[in-house]
């Protein structure tokens, strides 16, 4: 981090492992929408998927479908795999853990205007949030795929939505690749990371991490 906390204008929050613990969820609902293909197939999507967090599921199914799977296999399309992992995705994003420390951390940056930018799907995410009643932090809007990471930050600072100085906090290496070419200060949350080997990677980087919301909070605010 570049500034104190109470001088960025904008923060820019990853959804799964950062604001919701769901990491797990999605993983789950990757191997059962993968399996008519076999166990090794749905066991080569998660693992590909777990290499690149924060990348969205349309990009993810695609690679599924034209590198992991044998030209002699058959099985779901791509939009039947998509709608397999909506449905078994649903119930979990809607119980999955909610990041406890999300109004302390409104209050200690309470002039910085909020956003979601996830690789999760963005009709999804808008539905999810209003319907767990957090929507209202994220004041500057809710956004997802089909766009990527990339898109929706470039977007939005053409537009102005994202003032500069603003910080990212995410939780994979595409978060603090996308958000560093963006030009955004990054912070990476370890608590519900699934990435491995994370701890090596954040000192190679000499990245500011926290555990989570809260410990973030309490140390930089």
């Amino acid at each position: 981090m570049k500034h104190a906390l109470s001088d960025y204008k904008t923060l820019v929050f990853d959804c799964d492992g950062v604001v919701l613990n769901s990491n797990r969820v999605k993983t789950n609902a990757f191997y059962k929408a993968a399996l008519p293909y076999g166990e090794a197939a749905a066991e080569a999507l998660v693992e590909y998927h777990v290499r690149h967090g924060g990348i969205s599921r349309y990009r993810k199914f695609a690679h599924f479908l034209e590198s992991i799977v044998k030209p002699e296999q058959s099985g779901p399309t791509l939009e039947e795999l998509l709608k397999r992992y909506a449905d078994n995705v649903c119930d979990g994003l809607m119980s999955c853990k909610i990041s406890p420390d999300l109004e302390r951390l409104k209050e200690a940056t309470a002039s910085s205007r909020w956003l979601i930018v996830s690789g999760g799907d963005q009709t999804e995410l808008r539905r999810v949030f209003t319907a767990r009643g957090i929507d209202h932090f994220f004041d500057g809007g809710i956004f997802g795929s089909p766009n990527s990471k990339d898109e929706i930050l470039n977007r939005e600072l053409t537009t102005g939505n994202i003032q500069q100085p603003a910080l990212f906090l995410g939780d994979s290496k595409y978060d603090y690749q996308a958000s560093s070419a963006a030009g955004l200060d990054f912070v990476f949350l370890t608590g519900w990371t699934e990435m491995v080997n994370y701890d090596t990677w954040v000192s190679n980087e000499n990245l500011t991490s926290a555990i989570n919301l809260g410990v973030f909070t309490d140390l930089y605010s």
